[in-house]
């Protein structure tokens, strides 16, 4: 079952910022900009938190050396993360790129060790400053707008109580503050979203040695997955298609013998070789379905796709808007993991309706899979680590978002420049 997909609401809020241009007028640049205004009040709302997080963790580091500190340290800072986590989040979409967090491993750290670590940490302290920005001038810089858009309707409110000059004066003055709201509001919000990218991704030169780091490591899963495939590959065609075709030879041999003493034996034993031989087709069309699926050579991902969800036993909308044919290997990929992701939906989600959503811009092909089940799906689970390993070979990333009680969403993000 395919039909056009249903959108999540957080994703008209947090659309990409495409342009800075005061145009279009009317009605459609009127709603952007109301939009991107309700994003900066959130950015502004967004130092309540940060300040008093920002002095607690300065006051945390002297503190370290006593159990205070380290108490103290082991609660602001995973709140602090999960602050930054919204604001990676939020900019990310706005700038229509990924903020991704590079924090030290402490998975195998002791409560004590933890704090040292995160002391030594540069990622963490990228989330302190970005705090502090948040706190003093980007709070600033997200009020502008705000403040620009509320004043004619403060002093309209004053007018209407206390009808003088003064008021009128306001209100005139405060109708040009719209005029400048309109032309900057764009690039207000868009010079927060890329000053928060700035301090959370670092220095180039950083940047440059993780992207070594995460190629390097891609590089060597793709190796150890590419010859487990060929492992599998070899048993599966050991195991099907050439134990048939030793079988049909077999099989064919003892006709022969039967041919002149027993001619309805060997009917029947050539009948046997010849389904044999059917079999043996079968297994080797499946081999090569999984290597690469004929149907998208036939119609390519949006095709293969929408006949993957037509095979599967809930009603599934597929929306992809993939007009350009993409390179095999790129398609190939792009289809296994949707199939994993929906056959991970009909074996573990419990839910009733599921959709595939796809996009593909001049810099990304992105894809999503999400359903309206009972959610807690592990993002290191065995099957979506095949996913994410499958697509880190193309530069590509996974993100699973599944809370418990659902619903969950796969994004799948691959470079992809046209």
């Amino acid at each position: 079952m395919t039909s056009r997909a249903y959108p999540r609401p957080s994703m008209r809020l947090l659309a990409p910022i495409t342009s800075l241009r005061p145009r279009p007028w009317g009605r459609r640049g009127l709603v952007e900009r109301l939009r991107l205004t309700i994003v900066s009040a959130g950015y502004a709302l967004a130092a309540i938190p940060a300040l008093p997080l920002a002095i607690l963790v300065v006051v945390a580091v002297p503190l370290g050396l006593v159990a205070v500190g380290l108490l103290l340290a082991l609660l602001v800072v995973p709140a602090t993360a999960a602050l930054i986590a919204v604001h990676r989040h939020v900019g990310g979409a706005l700038l229509d790129e990924e903020l991704r967090a590079t924090y030290a491993d402490t998975s195998d750290s002791s409560t004590v060790g933890r704090p040292v670590r995160w002391l030594r940490d540069g990622a963490r302290w990228r989330d302190v400053g970005l705090l502090w920005f948040s706190a003093t001038g980007g709070f600033v810089l997200s009020l502008v707008p705000v403040l620009l858009v509320a004043a004619p309707i403060v002093h309209l409110i004053g007018l209407a109580i206390d009808p003088s000059w003064v008021w009128v004066s306001l209100l005139a003055a405060s109708g040009l503050g719209l005029v400048v709201w309109w032309f900057t509001t764009p690039a207000l919000v868009r010079a927060r979203a890329a000053t928060e990218r700035a301090i959370l991704v670092g220095s180039r030169v950083a940047e440059l040695e993780r992207r070594v780091e995460e190629i390097a490591e891609s590089r060597s899963e793709t190796l150890d997955s590419s010859a487990a495939e060929v492992r599998r590959i070899e048993r599966d065609l050991h195991d099907g298609a050439q134990a048939r075709m030793a079988a049909v030879g077999m099989t064919v041999g003892l006709a022969e013998t039967l041919l002149r003493t027993d001619p309805e034996g060997a009917a029947i034993l050539l009948g046997e070789a010849r389904q044999t031989t059917l079999d043996a087709l079968d297994d080797l069309r499946s081999v090569v379905r999984g290597i690469h699926p004929p149907v998208l050579t036939d119609r390519g991902l949006a095709g293969g796709i929408e006949a993957l969800a037509l095979a599967l036993p809930l009603p599934v909308t597929v929306s992809i808007d993939v007009a350009e044919r993409l390179a095999a290997p790129l398609e190939s990929a792009a289809y296994f993991a949707v199939a994993e992701c929906l056959a991970n939906t009909v074996k573990h989600s419990g839910a009733t309706r599921a959709y595939v959503t796809g996009d593909l811009t001049a810099v990304r092909l992105r894809l999503v899979v999400g359903d309206d089940g009972t959610g807690g799906a592990d993002e290191h689970g065995a099957g979506l680590t095949g996913v994410a390993r499958r697509v880190g070979a193309f530069d590509g990333t996974l993100h699973v978002d599944s809370p418990p009680g659902g619903p969950t969403a796969v994004a799948v993000e691959i470079p992809c420049p046209t």
